[in-house]
């Protein structure tokens, strides 16, 4: 029941007919050969001085995005603990209240 399903595997295709074609090298002279260039892995990033204020006035963005949803968070916790501790004092009196008359 739990055990997984796997679809039946393909047979593979039969292989190709290839006709064999005749090569003829060239000689190549000194001049011709071209040392090739050592290529790198890494990624290239060229910074402009534009894509430099770009990025700066990006993360700035995100720094002021991030602290108004942090102080916001903050602010609704604050609220509701003000709104909690109101509504204890009430609700004490309220009791405090109703003991007195009996």
């Amino acid at each position: 029941m739990f055990t997984p399903k796997y679809p039946p595997t393909d047979t593979p295709p039969p292989p190709a007919v290839t006709v064999p074609t005749v090569h003829t090298p060239v000689p190549l002279t000194p001049a011709s050969v071209v040392p090739a260039a050592p290529v790198s892995n890494r990624p290239v990033v060229h910074l402009t001085p534009g894509s430099v204020l770009a990025l700066a006035a990006g993360g700035g963005a995100v720094v002021l995005v991030v602290g108004a949803v942090l102080v916001s968070m903050l602010l609704a916790v604050a609220i509701t603990g003000v709104s909690v501790a109101v509504s204890a004092v009430v609700l004490r009196l309220l009791v405090n209240d109703l003991h007195k008359d009996r």
